[in-house]
């Protein structure tokens, strides 16, 4: 990164040094002439406190930030960018990050095609020089006017912090299929436009959707192999905040499920679809 601004390289709207501090992401190395980036992030031990299975959600936070920065970099001066789809897909293997004694994953990404005015960018998902899966993200530019950059202080979550800590989510018992989990208000999650982070609210929408799906585990877990988001409005966190998951179809080998991010506003602000193979 010799002869470049390092604060042009590092920051991101999206994911400004809270989020990173957070969950442990580390730049391992970009390129503005590029635009590549490689970042990794810890995503041992983390578990989906529905199931207390291995959670494949937070890698949905780990390409947001990889290949969101990408798209960041093919910016205009004027503009800056925000998320509006985002995919994961994983392997049978992805589970191998999760255990607890795994090393981080390592994100590698790079931009697909011409910017225009929707940006995407791809990024390859490994551990331990395995692969183990993929991601994109989409955005979209805005005006950078107006938006301020906000360095809040950081919120304390503890020494061994579990997922439920580090997204500051709560668990809410329902009385359908559906599995409800609520999204407190924590100025470290949201970006600096003030909205809660577009990965780590899809990471939000897999827990929930992946909960729905594995309501009855009589036969033994069914694990995500895709997660699709689209961002439809700003998701402002708040007391009734919260994911919604709901079961479209679980058969004997093959679930799916939908999953809204409801705003303290009410309003639907992120929709996703996951599939589930066991």
């Amino acid at each position: 990164m010799t002869g470049v601004d390092e604060r042009e390289v590092r920051y991101d709207i999206e994911t400004p040094a809270a989020i990173q501090v957070r969950f442990g992401i580390e730049f391992l190395a970009a390129s503005l002439r590029d635009a590549t980036v490689v970042m990794s992030m810890p995503v041992s031990g983390l578990r989906n406190p529905f199931t207390g299975a291995p959670a494949v959600g937070p890698l949905a936070i780990l390409v947001d930030a990889a290949a969101g920065m990408v798209n960041h970099y093919r910016r205009c001066i004027d503009r800056w960018t925000v998320s509006s789809e985002l995919a994961l897909e994983v392997s049978s293997n992805a589970a191998d990050a999760m255990h607890d004694d795994a090393p981080p994953v390592v994100a590698s990404a790079h931009a697909v095609g011409s910017a225009g005015s929707t940006p995407l960018s791809i990024c390859t998902l490994t551990c331990g020089g395995a692969v183990i899966g993929t991601g994109t993200v989409r955005s979209a530019f805005i005006p950078a006017d107006g938006v301020a950059v906000k360095q809040p202080s950081l919120t304390l979550v503890g020494e061994t912090p579990t997922l439920e800590d580090l997204m500051a989510v709560r668990v809410q018992d329902s009385e359908d299929d559906s599995r409800v989990l609520y999204q407190r208000r924590d100025p470290d999650l949201n970006n600096d436009i003030g909205i809660v982070h577009g990965g780590m609210a899809s990471a939000g929408l897999e827990l929930a959707a992946s909960a729905a799906i594995n309501g009855d585990q009589s036969a033994g877990l069914f694990h995500t192999a895709s997660l699709r988001v689209n961002f439809v409005r700003p998701f402002y966190a708040g007391s009734t905040s919260r994911y919604v998951g709901t079961p479209v179809r679980v058969g004997r080998t093959t679930g799916i499920a939908d999953a809204q991010a409801i705003g303290d506003d009410g309003k639907v602000a992120l929709a996703a679809r996951i599939t589930s193979y066991r």
